[in-house]
């Protein structure tokens, strides 16, 4: 335990980050002045069709994240709680917008708990102006070429519009 206490603090704060978006970037923030060491971790689900590949996802996490410096932004395709022994960390960091989100990351989080019990979860409200925002709807709204350019970093912003360039003609 001693030992355990002198680590350095390590989190992770796992998802899609299909693509990352303005409340994504408020729980990085915030959860990076809460520990040594933050890893932001791109999960490669392979039951999702994204629209940016992990290694875009990465690089645009590493743009926006640059100005902190205890933030590391890496990906991963294993059970997560596997994943934090690899990294040495033992704290998960989830974003809670409303109660349905409570009961299904309560599930997650005692899930990881049963499979590691040196694995602690904390949630953290989303600030109350992101929590209606998602990357579902951010990429809907961007499918339509509607501006997304206040839900999403300006560099997140450019590469969406690389994704989505034509603006379709009236039907």
């Amino acid at each position: 335990m001693n030992e355990r206490r002198n680590s350095p603090r390590i989190a992770v704060y796992p998802g899609s980050f299909d693509p990352v978006t303005k409340g994504h970037m408020d729980i990085i923030q915030r959860a990076s002045r809460q520990f040594d060491k933050l890893i932001v971790a791109v999960l490669n689900n392979l039951s999702k069709k994204p629209l940016f590949t992990v290694e875009e996802r990465k690089l645009l996490l590493a743009e926006v994240t640059a100005h902190l410096p205890n933030v590391e932004v890496d990906s991963f395709r294993d059970l997560l709680v596997n994943y934090m022994d690899y990294k040495q960390a033992h704290v998960i960091v989830r974003g809670i917008r409303s109660v349905t989100d409570f009961e299904y990351e309560l599930q997650l989080a005692s899930t990881n708990h049963k499979l590691n019990s040196e694995v602690e979860t904390i949630f953290m409200m989303t600030n109350p102006k992101y929590s209606y925002l998602s990357s579902s709807v951010v990429k809907e709204i961007a499918s339509f070429h509607g501006d997304v350019s206040d839900l999403v970093p300006p560099e997140v912003d450019r590469a969406m519009r690389k994704k989505f360039p034509d603006k379709p003609s009236g039907d």
